[in-house]
């Protein structure tokens, strides 16, 4: 048949050859490995002494700790403060830049990204400084009295003030991978066409269309002040985690426990905040 058409036969393409997948799961156990078994020490460590055998003694005394409470609260009202603080900062700055200057972007990208190269022991010493002498300075006025309040132990706004500061890279970062998602100029101008007030343009066009953006951002700040150490102990402040340290050298055991249930509070919310917001794009 294929004499007489002229034509040769056609013959079916050979299948690729399947690429052997044993790598992913090696790399898999490997980055399990890796994150896992440090995990499981610091638990066993936690339940296991030569002398009592396995107990869980050291999460029981959690609720009975002095100064858990407290410091894991004012971690948490620091986290708040700062998470809505440097969001209500950047976040309407970002949005100027972009609409009424770009050619600014790069000056504001740098600007956000500066924390990144000073060291915090340096920033430290010179808010240190700039605390001492601006107390010195600002004593005949009533300017004074604010120094002092932002200063309260109770809950101290300069700690606010510093987390701001280390957060802003990764907060730039995060809401400029959300902005690029989006057109934000042709939105924005829709909706003023059809009527919508700056406020209602933000709070009903633009943050909707951020919700990750603003996620991400939230909890890398969440995890930086509930892990941030050098500013507080240095300043003389006791959040929560200055307390573990503090507690480390007599309660080895509760110590590490109290850091293992943090970090599983901080993966339970992220896991959370990622499901409802999986659940929200499916809908």
């Amino acid at each position: 048949m294929a004499a007489l058409t002229g034509l040769e036969p056609v013959t079916a393409p050979a299948p690729a050859p399947t690429r052997p997948r044993v790598w992913r799961g090696v790399v898999f156990l490997l980055a399990a490995a890796y994150f896992l078994i440090p995990l499981g020490a610091s638990l066993w460590y936690t339940i296991y002494t030569p002398t009592t055998g396995v107990s869980f003694a050291a999460y029981g005394e959690l609720l009975t700790a002095e100064g858990f409470g407290s410091s894991l609260l004012l971690s948490m009202s620091l986290a708040i403060a700062t998470i809505v603080l440097v969001l209500l900062l950047t976040l309407p700055a970002m949005l100027a830049v972009r609409l009424g200057a770009p050619r600014l972007r790069p000056v504001m990208e740098v600007l956000c990204t500066l924390p990144l190269v000073v060291p915090p022991i340096t920033f430290v010493a010179g808010l240190t400084t700039s605390l001492r002498v601006g107390t010195d300075v600002l004593a005949p006025t009533p300017f004074w009295a604010t120094l002092i309040a932002v200063q309260n132990p109770a809950f101290p706004i300069v700690l606010v003030f510093a987390y701001v500061v280390l957060v802003l890279p990764f907060v730039y970062r995060s809401l400029d991978a959300g902005l690029r998602t989006m057109d934000v100029r042709t939105l924005v101008e829709a909706a003023r066409n059809l009527g919508a007030s700056w406020p209602h343009v933000l709070f009903r066009v633009i943050i909707p269309n951020l919700r990750s953006a603003l996620a991400s951002a939230s909890f890398l700040t969440l995890a930086l002040v509930l892990g941030e150490f050098t500013v507080a102990r240095l300043l003389g402040y006791q959040p929560f985690a200055v307390w573990i340290v503090t507690i480390s050298g007599s309660k080895g055991q509760l110590s590490v426990a109290v850091s293992i249930l943090s970090l599983l509070l901080i993966w339970l919310l992220l896991l959370a905040v990622s499901t409802a917001f999986s659940g929200k794009v499916r809908k």
